[in-house]
């Protein structure tokens, strides 16, 4: 077994700790145990993107978009130039 020492720890985690322990009728160290083995389990978090394409694969969408045929209007021509006071 290893022995793991976890120093800067908040005041405020630490007591929220020792009440979770107290409350499930473990030591301080044995509700950290607990807590770490139930988080390395579960695996490692992964981002948004990787969660939606594992929920709607790498098809993504089901919707049909149509092809663009209507380009907009035409970008209007500069007059002068820029930076001169014409």
């Amino acid at each position: 077994m290893a022995t793991l020492t976890i120093r800067d720890l908040d005041d405020q985690v630490k007591a929220g700790l020792r009440v979770r322990a107290a409350h499930n009728g473990r030591s301080m160290e044995a509700e950290a145990r607990v807590i770490l083995a139930d988080a390395v389990a579960r695996g490692p978090l992964s981002g948004l993107g990787t969660r939606i394409r594992e929920r709607f694969g790498e098809s993504g969408s089901s919707l049909d978009i149509p092809p663009r045929t209507d380009l907009g209007r035409e970008t209007p021509g500069l007059t002068g130039r820029l930076g001169s006071d014409e």
